[in-house]
């Protein structure tokens, strides 16, 4: 299955890349689309929103996150119906900056 990585999307690194001080499982946000899709620029940010690292990615060293349930017998694509979900309340400035949903939200 092919997963799009959308612009804001939220992805989890599935790689260490210790030049960057960077360890799988850290959890950036796509703040750009690079060569149609092929790369990305994730932004790594604490807490208080300062960015501590952006970096360019292939798609197989990340996973997108996904926030909304997802039943077990789901087709993949529907699987994938969150990253639009995601995607869709960011650009519609519910949630300008991800960081700060509310839990429960969405």
């Amino acid at each position: 299955m092919t997963t799009t990585i959308e612009l804001l999307a939220v992805v989890a690194l599935t790689v260490n890349l210790p030049s960057y001080n960077l360890w799988h499982g850290q959890v950036g946000t796509v703040v750009e689309v690079l060569a149609g899709g092929t790369a990305f620029e994730v932004e790594f940010s604490d807490r208080n929103e300062r960015t501590y690292e952006s970096v360019s990615l292939r798609p197989d060293q990340v996973m997108v996150l996904c926030f909304d349930p997802v039943s077990p017998d789901s087709t993949p694509e529907r699987k994938c119906h969150c990253l639009q979900s995601l995607s869709s309340s960011i650009n519609s400035g519910k949630y300008p900056n991800s960081s700060l949903m509310p839990k429960g939200e969405l």
